[in-house]
C-alpha cells in the first residue's frame, strides 16, 4: 500500500470537502478549490477526514493513489492556511515594483520585464528586492515563482539573478582563481 496514500487527509474546522462523481470539491474561509480525479481512485469523506483507496492493484492506480491524496491534502490546506513563496533578487540595479495588475522587474535586460499577476494569487513586494508570492493553490503558486525566477535564474559567478529564499546557489571560482 502506498505510505503517502494511505494516510487519511484531516479536514481541520472551517473547511468543507464534498464529492460530486469523480471532483472533490474544498471550501474554507480562504476560498474554494477544486480537482478531478481519475475513476482508479475513490475518495471518501468522514465527520474529520477524507480518505483516499485505490479501486485494483494496478501500476497505475498505486502511482495515482499517493498523487490524489497529496492533491486533496494540498486543497485542504491551501483553503485552510494558504501557501507562500519567497523569491530574492540579487544584482547591481535589480529591483522589483508592482503597477496596478504587474510586477515590473528590473533585471539587467535593456527594457524592464512587465509580469501580470495571475488571477488568485497576490503578489507584493517588500523592498525592490524581496518578492512574496501568495495563494490558495499550491500549484499556482509554484508555476508564477518559478516563471519569475526563469526570467533571469541564477548565475554561479557572482550569483546575480532571481532566487528562492531557501535556495543555496553554490559559486564557482573564476578564471583568476586557478593559478
Amino acid at each position: 500500500m502506498s505510505r503517502i496514500g494511505r494516510l487519511p487527509v484531516a479536514i481541520p474546522n472551517g473547511v468543507k470537502v464534498q464529492v460530486k462523481g469523480q471532483t472533490v470539491h474544498v471550501e474554507g474561509p480562504k476560498g474554494k478549490l477544486s480537482q478531478d480525479c481519475n475513476p482508479l481512485v475513490n475518495i471518501a469523506v468522514g465527520d474529520d477526514q477524507c480518505v483516499v483507496t485505490r479501486k485494483n492493484e494496478s501500476k497505475k492506480a498505486k502511482s495515482f493513489h499517493g498523487l490524489y491524496r497529496q492533491l486533496v491534502q494540498n486543497m485542504v490546506t491551501g483553503v485552510s492556511n494558504g501557501f507562500t513563496r519567497v523569491l530574492l533578487i540579487n544584482g547591481v540595479g535589480y529591483r522589483a515594483e508592482l503597477k496596478e495588475q504587474s510586477l515590473v522587474l528590473n533585471l539587467g535586460y535593456s527594457n524592464p520585464i512587465e509580469y501580470p499577476i495571475p488571477e488568485g494569487l497576490t503578489i507584493t513586494t517588500e523592498g525592490p528586492n524581496k518578492i512574496t508570492i501568495t495563494g490558495i493553490s499550491k500549484e499556482q503558486v509554484g508555476r508564477a515563482a518559478a516563471e519569475l525566477r526563469s526570467l533571469r535564474p541564477p548565475e554561479p559567478y557572482k550569483g546575480k539573478g532571481v532566487k528562492y529564499e531557501e535556495e543555496t546557489i553554490v559559486r564557482k571560482v573564476g578564471k583568476a582563481g586557478i593559478k
